[in-house]
């Protein structure tokens, strides 16, 4: 395990220290204190290093833009935050109750949280249940907030990014939010309200409170 971690590169090595810290923070106060639990570390130091167990925000507005619908969402943060906003198609599950959600163990399941170690809890929880298809979003609902609801972009940048910039602005719209052009290192100005939970175009995925009830592919 040292050696694997000494090649890991460093993406993959924070990444693998955030799921280490939520393994630890998660069976510190464990709701299934009592149950034996076990996880491969070499195979873990793998997925890190692959980058298979995360999914990037921008796929993942990419996903719901389309309308998939092979895939579960998971908020697990609280019920007043989720209340307040919450990616679109997510359903509210808290840590502490995932192992008696309907979430099935073959279904694709991608968890976020406010940052990264509550994701990196629950990630490390369902693996440990055996859930096969579990992923992390990449930075969670900051980085979505970031990325997607308010992307920032200087004035001076190259015209490539500009052009780059003008699918992030359609993306932000779409989604509610407020793309940000201004000098490097503004923060003048108000800080954008996070949108209303409705779409810009007909026919979208839903975005209600309710979640999607989606087929469970097995458990």
């Amino acid at each position: 395990m040292k050696n694997l971690y000494t090649n890991l590169g460093l993406n993959a090595k924070l990444g693998l220290l955030a799921l280490i810290l939520g393994f630890v923070a998660l069976f510190a106060g464990n709701p299934y204190r009592g149950n034996e639990t076990r996880l491969n570390t070499k195979e873990l130091a793998l997925i890190v290093e692959k980058t298979v167990d995360h999914v990037t925000v921008e796929s993942l507005a990419d996903w719901i833009i389309q309308g998939r619908s092979d895939y579960r969402l998971v908020d697990l943060r609280t019920e007043k935050e989720f209340a307040e906003y919450h990616i679109p198609t997510a359903e509210l599950i808290p840590i502490t109750g995932l192992k008696d959600s309907s979430l099935g163990r073959n279904e694709k399941v991608v968890l976020y949280s406010e940052g990264g170690i509550h994701s990196a809890q629950a990630w490390m929880l369902l693996k440990a249940e055996k859930y096969k298809g579990v992923y992390i979003l990449f930075g969670g609902l900051d980085e979505w907030k970031d990325k997607i609801l308010f992307p920032h972009i200087t004035e001076n940048s190259t015209p490539e990014l500009l052009k780059e910039f003008d699918k992030t602005k359609e993306v932000s719209k779409y989604f509610g939010g407020s793309p940000q052009t201004g000098s490097a290192g503004e923060n003048s100005g108000p800080v954008p309200s996070l949108p209303k939970l409705e779409m810009s175009s007909p026919g979208a995925a839903p975005t209600s409170n309710e979640s999607k009830k989606k087929k469970k592919e097995g458990c």
